[in-house]
């Protein structure tokens, strides 16, 4: 079977892409830990989604990003919190994705991620990048995916190609893919602060209790708030 690379953090976005190609490819997903406050729980969702969907697990350590990043993600820095009906002000969430930001995160994920799919004979690299984290966290984006294609084709002698399915959707349709392809949504994980339930006002918990209360779908994930 064709083998597949995925950055699979446990988080909602990368869970459905990867499980858009679950069928398809052999998935080696890799989980990295930077530091971040929310690893010991992302770390418990990879790995029980991999169980469920067996998928071949890795965890990459990079204590050196967690030592000169200055991101409310692994610092002791408050991450800020979201009330819904700031989630389409940009101004708001422009100086949010400023506090989270971690320094190149996507670049350095992706060319380890490149590495290791020379080095095993992966074809692709999923991600969960989407339409609507792009808005904010450029290394999101359709132009980043695409420049980085283009940068692996020049420097990478294998043909690989990174794979990002949820590139054009917002986080309503990633639910709806998610429950079209059979995504084990449930066991997903994607609070920042990294609390045992996710903590229900920190953005990235906002924007996922938003997708599925709009689309009145069962929302299975525990909140504090």
């Amino acid at each position: 079977m064709k083998k597949a690379i995925s950055v699979l953090s446990g988080g909602l976005d990368c869970t459905v892409a990867t499980s858009v190609y679950s069928n398809d490819y052999e998935i080696h997903a890799i989980t990295f830990n930077y530091g971040q406050k929310s690893f010991k729980r992302e770390l418990q969702a990879s790995k029980e989604i991999c169980e469920k969907m067996g998928f071949k697990h890795y965890v990459i350590d990079l204590p050196w990003l967690a030592q000169i990043s200055t991101s409310s993600l692994n610092t002791d820095e408050d991450i800020p919190e979201i009330k819904e009906n700031e989630l389409d002000n940009l101004e708001k969430s422009q100086e949010t994705a400023k506090s989270v930001w971690v320094p190149a995160r996507n670049m350095v994920f992706t060319s380890i991620a490149t590495s290791f799919a020379e080095s095993i004979g992966a074809e692709i690299i999923i991600v969960g990048w989407d339409a609507e984290e792009a808005a904010t966290f450029p290394d999101n984006s359709k132009e980043f995916m695409d420049a980085s294609n283009e940068l692996i084709s020049i420097g990478s002698p294998e043909n690989i190609k990174i794979e990002a399915p949820a590139i054009d959707l917002n986080k309503e349709e990633i639910v709806k893919l998610g429950v079209e392809v059979g995504a084990p949504m449930e066991l997903s994980y994607s609070c920042y602060a990294g609390r045992d339930k996710h903590c229900g006002v920190c953005e990235s918990c906002m924007r996922r209790k938003r997708a599925f209360k709009k689309l009145k779908i069962k929302d299975l994930t525990e909140y504090e708030k």
